[in-house]
């Protein structure tokens, strides 16, 4: 079963029982279904820009406007009735961003990948609600139509995937539109459709269309991987092979305590010469040890 359709089962078992609470999304970008009665009343979704984003980027509502309207509400994630009550806008164009931001995250979710649902408890009041709540089945078939009608184009674009750059025919093209213009702006090489719907403060789905138009158009271009570099090999042929380690050191043999010790030989003290018998005059020898005599003298005085 593919991710869609654990998604499209998770969610009609949701509307046949009426569910009341939060369905988790795990995956790439994954997000949050809130619903009431069976009825899906807000999503959210790290792969789209939440509705606060566009109301920003309409100009109605500046940041340190929008910052005022939060501790003013107590620090309401949506402050609807500030807004309406400022007039920053009014209560029909609230309820289109609503149900835009609605149906963007549906298709960040739907355009991503899917790994499993959760069913949990409602946390809190889900943001941004609409007012009347849309059924699941008929959200999933109008993302997965906006979807197919995506990859059918000349250039198809998945909103996580393609990275395009301004190409050299934009800086000549005399007639561009607001979002082309913005587009083109941030289009650095590093940026998906995704990021660049955030950066705009757009929907992700208005901008992934948007490029792959201007994709066709020639104003952007998805730069090539990079080339691989060439390495010359020496001149023997052969590659470059990892050093060899040297070899350990040879362990003596420790030496031996005989080896060690200095050896004896006969005679080498000298005592033997020292104390060897005398001659007497006449050139004979007397035999009577006079010098071992004299030995035992030296070595106790008190003998006679």
């Amino acid at each position: 079963m593919s991710g869609y359709e654990l998604l499209a089962r998770d969610l009609a078992a949701c509307g046949r029982d009426g569910f009341t609470g939060e369905l988790r999304v795990l995956g790439s970008p994954g997000g949050t279904f809130h619903l009431h009665g069976g009825l899906v009343v807000a999503v959210e979704s790290p792969g789209a820009p939440a509705p606060e984003a566009l109301l920003l980027r309409s100009g109605r509502i500046g940041g340190e406007e929008w910052a005022g309207l939060v501790r003013e509400s107590g620090g309401a994630r949506w402050p609807a009735a500030g807004l309406i009550a400022h007039g920053y806008a009014g209560a029909a164009q609230l309820r289109v961003v609503c149900a835009m931001a609605l149906q963007d995250a549906v298709f960040a979710v739907v355009a991503g990948s899917v790994d499993g649902c959760e069913r949990g408890p409602v946390t809190g009041p889900p943001p941004a609600a609409v007012a009347v709540g849309e059924p699941p089945t008929r959200l999933l078939q109008v993302a997965s139509r906006k979807l197919r009608a995506l990859l059918e184009q000349p250039y198809p674009v998945r909103p996580d995937r393609e990275r395009p750059v301004p190409a050299s025919l934009s800086y000549a093209a005399g007639r561009l539109g607001a979002l082309q213009r913005d587009l083109l702006a941030h289009a650095d090489g590093r940026c998906t459709a995704r990021d660049l719907a955030f950066r705009t403060g757009r929907g992700v789905y208005t901008v992934t269309v948007e490029v792959a138009r201007m994709l066709g158009e020639g104003l952007l271009e998805c730069v090539d991987a990079p080339r691989p570099i060439h390495v010359r090999l020496p001149p023997d042929g052969h590659g470059i092979r990892p050093r060899e380690p040297a070899p350990p050191p040879l362990r003596q043999p420790p030496a031996s305590e005989a080896a060690t010790l200095p050896r004896r030989r006969p005679g080498a003290s000298g005592i033997n010469e020292a104390l060897t018998t005398e001659p007497n005059g006449t050139g004979t020898d007397t035999g009577t040890g006079t010098g071992w005599k004299e030995f035992f003298r030296l070595r106790n005085p008190t003998a006679r």
